[in-house]
């Protein structure tokens, strides 16, 4: 299993830079070298993010926990539940373990129990945890319930960290789950619902985690089987056929996952919590229209096993973003920004015309074109980076 050095930048940073004679910078139409000193390459575990030491892990603390305010939606209909229970039935064991996320008033929890799975239930909200903890009382040890926010693991440049949020070393040490080979996959599978106010940039953070092969990833090829806004998961799902949804999010999901839309449901269906500990219906027209795809993302055997690594992943990322940012212009106008290659020579090696346009790229043609570069026999220089890149190492 690949283990890279550092897990997410706060920003954009390009490991891969600290290896020679591969970036230079573009200034003024000219290439030059850039050296980037080592301690400029910071990541997630430079920090060490610690418990806090008055905390005994899995308690609740007497902390106010500031996003109690968030929205949070649960499953509360029994129907959904057991829609959920049966798509999952399918590959899932007897006996399987399953992390839940945030599972509230335990709706779904009741139901993956009848069905024999054991269960680790994560809930960041303190209201719901007296009730969970008496159904864990109830099945003879096959719940366990723990003070965690699942979607907060792994804080970015935080030196001390108090539950509900936590490190996923602090969770799966505390489990006994330890690290498994990228390719033999992951002894358990995680279900939940994508907060409702950042579920975009959950998204990034999950990509930016299985790429670097940081947080849950660190242990093992972990499938993670989630509610997601339909118009999210239209985008994470589109290609060159649904051009006004493809994006860079769209390449970067489909390139490091098996995506599957395993059913679909209405928001209606679903309750949010409201501030004063009570669960509420959810009244805003929108999002009573918006319905919630259930999204099963089990990350690619052999994702790693060609050009593409724990170590260069975020020139991967630098790529799309910088291609996408002008997404109906032709890629061939792109190219001299990203790499002092020949234009021409790039496109004729990944079997490309000259008048393709971004969209019109699948995901492994994205992935052709960066191991192109990246394995081209120029060894002098093979990408380029511009100002923006250059200050965000600083």
């Amino acid at each position: 299993m690949w283990v890279p050095g550092a897990g997410i930048p706060s920003r954009l940073t390009l490991s891969a830079f600290t290896r020679a004679a591969r970036f230079c910078v573009l200034n003024s139409g000219v290439a030059r070298w850039k050296d980037v000193p080592a301690e400029n390459c910071r990541g997630l575990y430079d920090f060490h993010t610690q418990l806090k030491p008055d905390v005994e892990f899995g308690k609740l603390s007497s902390r106010l926990y500031k996003s109690r305010s968030e929205t949070k939606r649960y499953v509360t209909s029994p129907r959904v539940a057991e829609t959920v229970v049966r798509v999952l039935r399918g590959k899932r064991k007897a006996g399987q373990l399953i992390l839940e996320c945030n599972p509230g008033p335990g709706v779904l929890t009741r139901a993956l129990l009848e069905s024999g799975a054991r269960v680790i239930a994560l809930e960041s909200d303190k209201n719901f945890i007296p009730e969970l903890k008496s159904l864990g009382n109830s099945v003879n040890g096959r719940l366990e319930v723990i003070y965690c926010d699942f979607f907060k693991l792994d804080p970015r440049n935080h030196g001390m960290v108090t539950p509900p949020v936590m490190t996923s070393d602090m969770l799966f040490q505390y489990l006994g789950v330890k690290a498994h080979p990228w390719k033999k996959g992951f002894p358990l599978k995680v279900v939940g619902i994508l907060p409702a106010k950042t579920e975009r940039n959950t998204l990034w953070k999950i990509l930016h985690d299985l790429y670097s092969c940081s947080s849950v990833y660190k242990y093992g090829r972990a499938e993670l089987n989630l509610f997601i806004s339909e118009k999210e998961c239209r985008k994470l799902t589109a290609n060159p056929q649904t051009p006004a949804l493809y994006q860079s999010l769209s390449v970067l999901g489909q390139t490091a996952c098996g995506i599957k839309v395993l059913c679909t449901e209405p928001s209606s269906l679903f309750d949010t919590y409201a501030i004063k500990g009570e669960l509420e219906k959810q009244r805003h027209r929108e999002s009573l229209e918006q319905n919630l795809c259930f999204v099963q993302l089990t990350p690619h055997r052999n994702l790693f096993t060609g050009t593409l690594t724990p170590f260069n992943y975020d020139v991967f990322f630098h790529m799309l973003r910088q291609c996408f940012m002008k997404r109906n212009a032709k890629l061939i106008d792109h190219l001299p920004s990203l790499s002092p290659i020949d234009a021409v020579h790039i496109l004729k090696q990944i079997k490309k015309k000259k008048d393709v346009r971004v969209v019109d790229m699948y995901p492994k043609d994205f992935l052709r074109l960066f191991e192109t570069i990246e394995c081209s026999k120029d060894d002098t220089c093979k990408w380029l980076y511009d100002e923006f890149m250059e200050d965000a190492l600083s």
